[in-house]
């Protein structure tokens, strides 16, 4: 409220005129409080993260064009916008990545430390940085090039948290090494997508290789995943013959991974990594995906190794080998269950294994596992019989999975829905019913 007098004179000329005080009939509306920058920060990220991903928006990267109206509002908006804008970069094309890392290497020749900022901008603003869409399809000198754009990049991130790549572009020694060499790589949770090149297993000492160097600076390490290439038919046939004569390289100190729960290893029978995380001590692992290759023996396998050592506290346990072609399947262990008591979702592989209980003795045993989800690539009659005998063991299963099938849309004739595949999961759907377990689809659906 104003605090300004107001007086009336309604007989301005006579003699002794009264005053009349005016006061006003409603409050003076009070300025309105500016909102702190935290508060706009979390509407700018939501404002972008929507515009981002919207299904008609022809380009996925970070920075679309609304997200950049944002930031050209006001100065303040910029002051702002901009640091949420470059905290998480999303890139698909390889010329994006170049322009990138462009500007960050001129802001770093530029910066002095005369504001007493501890690192240029906007390198210290990006938190993560996602390049799983990077066409694989790409030409050889162009995966170079973005080899180096990497080497070059990577040290001007020092508050990288998470790293996502493209599988199918294998990083050098060169740019694991500027990875591995940042200043400070204990913010790091996330890595994933790193391609793992056959040829670092070759090393005489596993502390030597390139990745193992990585992960021995990255002690906050949430999540890895490590993608192979697999072996040639003809080598890994080679490898199973000659097997009692292959030495494992050394380690000498194991890794320091207390924080890590996620964990994908897809076609590495054996590498130098695996035998550094085999020999480390891995307390929080809770979600393991895997590729198995139980016909390999030890040592040229350390699979089913891996599987023995870190498998009492896993929850979620998914064996999986990528379609590639050509593509060989490989046995599973058929103590999955012995060795890993606790899962609560298990994800089998062709050719299915027979289960084998902890006991041991399928028809004598009273164990209760906490199995809730069982995933199969599809239903059939042989696995059928196999399963049912431990269906009494799995108290708490809630569903069984086909994840690579789907269900007939809604209008097909019922001949076509009891023909093959879909017939044999109708069969199943009709023996789980009473047992209370659903059956879904690849997109976790029933049936309509």
């Amino acid at each position: 409220m104003t605090t300004e007098i107001v007086l009336l004179n309604p007989r301005p000329l006579a003699c002794s005129s009264g005053r009349l005080l005016l006061l006003p009939l409603l409050p003076e509306r009070p300025h309105l409080k500016p909102l702190p920058s935290e508060v706009w920060s979390k509407i700018f990220i939501e404002a972008i993260e929507l515009t981002s991903e919207r299904p008609n928006s022809g380009s996925k990267e970070h920075f679309t064009p609304a997200a950049l109206a944002i930031s050209r509002v006001c100065k303040s908006f910029k002051e702002i916008a901009v640091p949420v804008l470059y905290s998480h970069v999303r890139i698909n094309k390889p010329h994006t990545l170049g322009k990138l890392t462009t500007v960050l290497r001129d802001a770093e020749q530029k910066w002095d430390s005369i504001r007493r900022i501890p690192y240029s901008a906007p390198g210290r603003w990006v938190q993560t940085v996602d390049l799983s869409a990077l066409s694989p399809l790409i030409q050889p000198a162009d995966a170079f090039t973005i080899d180096s754009l990497l080497t070059t990049l990577f040290p001007l991130l020092p508050f990288l948290s998470a790293l996502s790549l493209c599988p199918q572009l294998p990083l050098s020694r060169r740019a694991l090494a500027s990875l591995a060499n940042r200043e400070d790589n204990s913010r790091v949770r996330v890595l994933e997508g790193i391609c793992y090149d056959a040829s670092y297993s070759s090393e005489i000492s596993a502390d030597r290789d390139p990745i193992v160097q990585l992960l021995s600076t990255c002690p906050g390490l949430e999540t890895l995943e490590l993608s192979g290439r697999g072996f040639d038919p003809i080598e890994l046939d080679l490898l199973i013959y000659h097997s009692e004569d292959f030495s494992p390289p050394t380690l000498s100190a194991p890794l320091n991974l207390p924080a890590l729960q996620n964990l994908t290893l897809l076609s590495i029978p054996f590498c130098s990594t695996l035998l550094a995380l085999l020999l480390s001590p891995l307390p929080s692992l809770r979600r393991l995906t895997i590729t198995p290759y139980d016909d390999v023996p030890y040592p040229a396998s350390l699979v089913t190794a891996f599987l023995e050592a870190h498998g009492q506290n896993l929850s979620s346990l998914l064996l999986y080998t990528p379609k590639v072609w050509p593509t060989r399947l490989h046995p599973s262990p058929n103590t999955i269950l012995h060795t890993s008591p606790r899962l609560r979702h298990l994800s089998l592989e062709y050719p299915l294994p027979t289960l084998d209980l902890p006991s041991g003795d399928v028809h004598t045993s009273k164990q209760q596992l906490p199995l809730e989800i069982l995933s199969i690539p599809r239903p059939n009659a042989e696995f059928w019989r196999r399963f049912e005998r431990l269906l009494p063991h799995f108290p708490a299963l809630k569903a069984v999975r086909a994840r690579d099938v789907r269900w007939l849309r809604s209008g097909m004739t019922s001949r076509a829905q009891e023909a093959g595949v879909q017939g044999e999961m109708r069969e199943w759907r009709r023996r789980l019913a009473p047992k209370g377990v659903k059956l879904l689809d690849g997109d976790w659906n029933e049936m309509h």
